[in-house]
């Protein structure tokens, strides 16, 4: 692996090389998915030298790679399928998953000199708890796929050139003038791979849909953040609370009472409302919801795996007190703050009247949301380019030839454990190899 202090130089080669006037594929976006469409397009390329230029405007190449599971970067999880995402349709989105497996991701980091690890939770890391070891191999092996990477080198506009042309008696495919802040060059094809609207300073500030839509794409509305934190009301109990971890099941429910979705794990309370897995997960859905009723509603079960009857029987069984009962399964601040909630004695018999509130408390605390963190938090971006609008054998659009898409762009989003890498690696690897066939056949 290169050292930190040989990067500057290396990106300033590299911006050097990439002011060429013709490329065969340009890749818009230096991060998980641009790095390795570049990297499976130069394999791919079956000796032919392929041209391949990525482009990327923030100032700091692989931001979000870096930040990614608290610094250590989850790569991928032990099981993924198609009931991880949301977005577009699970038989699309699985059409693309089969590409590229979870064995084959750990294969190439192990080859590329990165051994992963598995946790308890089923998330792979690398064993050196560095999300830097993951962005230097992509990086490394990019350069040996003889790709070029321009950085900051921000494109601005994708515009199509009319069809025709001929070099060495060959008909061209489409041609794309890219243009960028500092100028602007040609590119037979078009790899669009500038992720979402999260986390923004990253890079991905959403201007990747601009480009897509200009040629005709469109994107889903809304577009939302996922996997990012909620917000309650000020003066909720729950945000005096900060700190307090506990496993729960949080329920997104209709008006009536009727489950729309709901999501277990981890839960952490905080001074502004509750993150963790279980919130980060079904945050996409309330959101989305939301945004078509406004009356939908969020509860959170402080008991997963119980439901109010279990609860309330448990209850009726016990002589030591509603707070010695709680006790036995949440921390004192919680359990102590539900029986005040409730207005149940912390000791001493239950009124019927009580204990039915209490229980409702446990099993269904209303879950008065405000709203969320926003993009600069969140982790990921729901809605995007539907997947109706690519062929999934290459991901190559459907509207506009020559241009494929891979990534956060897509309508497609993970729930938290390295799903969203997973789908980059799997999207990216067949509109790499898929692009390096076109430019071969097209030099045939």
């Amino acid at each position: 692996m290169k050292m930190d202090s040989e990067m500057p130089n290396r990106y300033k080669k590299e911006k050097q090389l990439c002011q060429e006037e013709h490329v065969d594929v340009a890749i818009i976006g230096a991060g998980a998915a641009g790095l390795f469409a570049a990297i499976w397009a130069g394999r791919n390329s079956e000796g032919y030298p392929i041209g391949i230029t990525v482009f990327d405007g923030a100032k700091k190449l692989g931001a979000k790679i870096l930040v990614a599971g608290g610094g250590r970067c989850n790569v991928t999880h032990r099981r993924v399928t198609e009931h991880d995402f949301a977005g577009s349709s699970p038989a699309a989105i699985r059409k693309v998953l089969r590409r590229f497996s979870i064995a084959q991701t750990i294969h190439f980091f192990s080859d590329a000199g990165v051994e992963l690890k598995e946790e308890e939770t089923g998330k792979l890391f690398p064993v050196t708890d560095s999300a830097r070891t993951i962005l230097n191999a992509l990086i490394d092996q990019s350069k040996e796929s003889h790709a070029s990477i321009a950085h900051p080198a921000r494109v601005t506009d994708i515009e199509q050139l009319p069809e025709g042309g001929t070099a060495n008696g060959v008909k061209q495919e489409p041609r794309f003038r890219v243009v960028l802040e500092s100028g602007e060059l040609l590119a037979r094809h078009v790899i669009v791979c500038t992720g979402g609207r999260s986390l923004p300073k990253s890079g991905s500030d959403g201007g990747g849909y601009r480009l897509v839509e200009n040629l005709g794409h469109t994107t889903t509305k809304p577009l939302v953040p996922a996997l990012v934190p909620l917000v309650l009301e000020d003066s909720h109990w729950i945000t005096e609370l900060s700190g307090v971890t506990v496993p729960t099941t949080v329920t997104l429910s209709k008006p009536s009472g009727k489950r729309i979705f709901s999501c277990s794990g981890s839960t952490l309370c905080t001074h502004r409302g509750l993150s963790g897995p279980a919130v980060l997960d079904i945050s996409r859905h309330w959101l989305i919801a939301q945004n078509a009723d406004s009356d939908v509603q969020l509860s959170i079960n402080w008991l997963p795996g119980q439901n109010a009857e279990t609860v309330d029987e448990f209850f009726q069984s016990q002589r030591t007190g509603a707070l010695g009962v709680l006790r036995q399964w949440l921390p004192d601040r919680l359990a102590r703050r539900i029986c005040i909630e409730s207005e149940a004695p912390l000791v001493g018999d239950l009124t019927r009247t009580i204990r039915k509130k209490l229980v409702q408390s446990i099993t269904a605390t209303p879950l008065p949301v405000t709203g969320d963190r926003g993009f600069s938090i969140a982790e990921a971006t729901a809605g995007g380019v539907p997947l109706e609008e690519v062929k999934l054998e290459t991901m190559e659009s459907r509207k506009c030839p020559g241009l494929y898409l891979a990534g956060e762009i897509l309508d497609v989003d993970g729930r938290i454990g390295g799903f969203n890498f997973q789908w980059a690696w799997s999207s990216a690897y067949v509109a790499g190899v898929a692009v390096a066939q076109s430019v071969i056949e097209g030099n045939a």
